[in-house]
């Protein structure tokens, strides 16, 4: 079925696109191929001849607004010491989500790692698979062994986030399908998806949701209207957003689209 857009005008079809970059930040071609009914050839094109004239910039996959700066991403050292509590209750409110018998997949991240956190400290939790490619985390779980087992991903490890990512990282995702994803993200828009400044970990997430029957988003209030460069999967593909205090608006913007948010 062709889209209602496909008939639009380049002229007009721009306009649309640019005024998409102002209000995000940050445009994918192959949402906006898919958006308007034409060819990832003819968005690259619109996004040349806009930059021409716009304050936009292209870069790999899509545009960016000019003067927007993309987020240097924190050592997973640094970045345990921001939000510490709002990610300790946002780990105990998602560990809250698993019972007994579960299989679990938990991504890298300071967030993940306080679920991992409080499912140790839950001694009412047996025969439990938890799937993760952040040492960290396995270490974390640890304690909780025979209780749970603890699978490790392989893959080539980034010193950054203490991370397992490709290559080979998501060969034994290929192989598992588990009840449940705990996924930290760096944005989260009801439009723009969830996301993430790093590529690598962001194919392997998109993996680890592909991988689970329901996957749910962990973030702090610091990601809630970002759009960053690698886009994990659209708000619609999970199932939960687990977060701190988020105005109704926002709050209305993400059920709208069929997702349940969860507040700590």
């Amino acid at each position: 079925m062709p889209n209602d857009f496909e008939q639009l005008p380049a002229a007009v079809r721009r306009e649309r696109i640019l005024a998409r970059v102002e209000e995000t930040g940050f445009v994918r071609v192959a949402d906006l191929s898919r958006e308007f009914g034409v060819s990832e050839v003819t968005v690259r094109s619109d996004l040349d001849a806009i930059e021409r004239h716009s304050p936009i910039d292209r870069v790999h996959g899509g545009a960016v607004l000019r003067g927007v700066t993309a987020r240097r991403e924190e050592p997973f050292e640094e970045a345990l010491a921001t939000s510490a509590d709002e990610k300790r209750r946002i780990g105990a409110a998602a560990a809250a989500l698993v019972t007994s018998g579960s299989s679990v997949i938990l991504d890298v991240g300071t967030t993940p790692a306080a679920i991992a956190a409080a499912l140790v400290e839950r001694a009412d939790l047996d025969d439990i698979v938890i799937v993760t490619n952040s040492l960290t985390t396995a270490l974390a779980l640890e304690p909780a062994i025979p209780r749970f087992t603890v699978v490790v991903t392989g893959g080539t490890l980034r010193p950054l986030q203490h991370s397992l990512v490709a290559p080979f990282a998501s060969k034994v995702l290929d192989d598992l399908h588990v009840d449940l994803a705990f996924l930290g993200c760096t944005g989260v828009h009801p439009e723009g998806g969830v996301t993430n400044v790093n590529l690598a970990e962001t194919e392997l997430k998109r993996a680890m949701l592909l991988s689970a029957d329901r996957a749910v988003i962990v973030a702090d209030s610091s990601k809630i209207g970002r759009v960053d460069l690698g886009r994990i999967g659209a708000i619609d593909e999970f199932a939960t957003l687990v977060t701190s205090a988020v105005d109704d608006a926002v709050r209305a913007s993400f059920e709208k689209r069929g997702i349940e948010v969860v507040q700590v």
